[in-house]
């Protein structure tokens, strides 16, 4: 046995993902980690390698799963979009039409893609709160509905780090009657087969891979008020990790699963609303959830994002050469892309944080191995 074992496998011609991801584990890179790619709807890459445990005794197989933070927030926009054609005026809708409270303080006329595309100005708490209040969803989100915004929707954008996943989930839940999770197994995940959920069961948990969190901080550029309270205060998150954590619903942050789930559910993004050949969102749907809300300078991440109902563009290249990949990172290094013009998605996870916000060196390696084999 190596040092890092490694196991799965990779269709013929994709040998150079398979070397990318082993050299990833000879550079002491990883502890372990996943890397899953669909092209056409066939799985042309599953790897998996190194451990799920800090003590290197458990290998990480195909049955580990791991959180991916905030790799999440697309294959939450994908459960609305689901469920989005049962609004008229759809994405247009003004979040208040469903959740009056939310109207409050000058925002009533917020709409569902504003709220989707960070624009509602709801980055954090700018005051103090009990940091506990994150691991109760609908009481959070009651509280978020009772800020003012930290700046005018529609006017600028800044990433919502935390909150976004209290906002959707509420929304939903008035929309429908059934959770962002709920959805997510019974429409999308439990019918394909896939193992990702965001409420995970106790039952699920020793299958979960231990984190190993990043030494350094990440560089978050010039200070300002949106980004200290998206990211720095003593209140800005809960404990992440724990039981209670694994299993509420916070569908900004805690989906967890394998690498393979993430890029088939990904794949929906790069098949036009399809998922293993079951459109699962509306073609016209689709054509919203990926239409571009907002481009520019984010108020809350030092650079310059491009954002969609839920998902992010691939402005600044870093998931492949299509700048109309739909992608996401996630805290640590996790990431999903879905390239509709090529109808490939991907997927990279693993334990061993670094301190990217994005284009970790790791998942970039991958990803520009599996493009230089088209």
């Amino acid at each position: 046995m190596t040092e890092y074992p490694i196991s799965g496998h990779v269709a013929p011609g994709f040998e150079p993902v398979k070397e990318a991801f082993e050299a990833n584990f000879a550079e002491d890179k990883e502890l372990g980690a996943g890397f899953s790619a669909f092209l056409d709807g066939e799985l042309i890459v599953d790897l998996h390698g190194g451990w799920s445990d800090r003590a290197k005794s458990k290998r990480w197989d195909k049955h580990t799963i791991v959180p991916v933070f905030s790799t999440t927030k697309p294959i939450a926009a994908l459960v609305l979009a689901s469920v989005i054609d049962g609004v008229p005026a759809g994405y247009h809708t003004k979040v208040s039409d469903i959740w009056d409270a939310f109207g409050a303080a000058g925002k009533q006329d917020v709409t569902i893609a504003e709220m989707l595309s960070h624009q509602a100005g709801l980055p954090g708490f700018t005051e103090p709160i009990d940091p506990a209040l994150w691991l109760q969803p609908r009481d959070c989100a009651a509280a978020l509905a009772e800020l003012s915004p930290m700046w005018t929707s529609g006017t600028a954008h800044g990433y919502h780090p935390l909150s976004w996943g209290y906002l959707i989930g509420e929304l939903v839940l008035r929309l429908t009657g059934r959770s962002v999770g709920t959805i997510l197994r019974e429409d999308l995940a439990g019918p394909g087969g896939l193992d990702f959920q965001i409420g995970t069961p106790s039952t699920d948990h020793e299958r979960i891979a231990d984190i190993m969190r990043p030494r350094a901080l990440p560089d978050l550029g010039e200070m300002n008020e949106a980004t200290r309270v998206a990211f720095l205060t003593k209140w800005a998150a809960p404990d992440r990790g724990g039981a209670i954590w694994r299993e509420i619903e916070i569908p900004s942050a805690n989906g967890i699963g394998t690498s393979q789930a993430v890029a088939a559910l990904y794949g929906i993004f790069a098949n036009r609303g399809a998922l293993k050949g079951r459109q699962v969102v509306s073609e016209t749907a689709f054509d919203a959830l990926i239409e571009r809300r907002t481009i520019g300078q984010d108020l809350v991440l030092p650079y310059v994002t491009e954002f969609a109902a839920g998902v992010m563009r691939n402005n600044l290249g870093l998931y492949g050469p299509n700048p109309d990949t739909l992608c996401h990172s996630g805290w640590g290094g996790s990431l999903g892309l879905g390239d509709p013009d090529r109808h490939l998605s991907a997927a990279y996870v693993m334990n061993r944080q670094s301190n990217s916000l994005q284009g970790d060196p790791r998942a970039l390696r991958l990803v520009q191995a599996l493009y230089g084999c088209l």
